[in-house]
């Protein structure tokens, strides 16, 4: 058994048990703000830790879909792909932020939950050995659920990760 896995499943499960709303020290009435960052803070924190991002119009207009925008992102999901980076080891590139052009929902791109990542083996790989899969989404995108309670849709050509949390950052 390699330490890295173990140690990574429980940096996660830790994570779980101390997030807001999903952790044995949380209550179903407790109330947590979000905290939502410029399009300035999260390209700062991904290039902290060497995370990438593209987008296919070249910009980061909010208001257009073509554009990869991470203004009125939540600081947990920035967070969030910050620890996937430092716990897998793999190369991630964001392709899609809280810009327009994505399903609405209370957990949604537009509302700063989401985001969609590059599909590259190594990520690919750390996800499914790593956390749980969970069954088909109603759209039929395989999905599996971290320990931390985030969920990572494939979608095909891309990873879809909803980030109820910052995944024990």
């Amino acid at each position: 058994m390699k330490l890295r896995p173990v140690l990574t499943a429980l940096a996660l499960v830790l994570g779980a048990l101390f997030a807001p709303g999903f952790g044995v020290l949380a209550t179903a009435t407790d109330a947590h703000a979000v905290t939502k960052i410029s399009h300035a803070t999260a390209t700062s924190m991904f290039r902290e830790v060497g995370i990438t991002w593209s987008s296919s119009g070249g910009c980061s207009n909010r208001y257009n879909a073509t554009c990869t925008s991470f203004d009125q992102l939540n600081l947990a999901t920035a967070q969030g792909a910050q620890t996937l980076k430092r716990a897998s080891g793999c190369a991630l590139n964001i392709t899609g932020g809280a810009e327009t052009g994505h399903a609405s929902g209370t957990y949604s791109h537009w509302n700063g939950y989401k985001l969609d990542m590059s599909k590259y083996t190594c990520v690919g790989n750390y996800i499914k050995n790593t956390f749980t899969y969970i069954g088909l989404r109603g759209d039929g995108a395989p999905q599996w659920r971290s320990g931390a309670g985030n969920v990572y849709a494939d979608e095909g050509n891309h990873w879809d990760v909803t980030f109820y949390n910052c995944g024990g950052c």
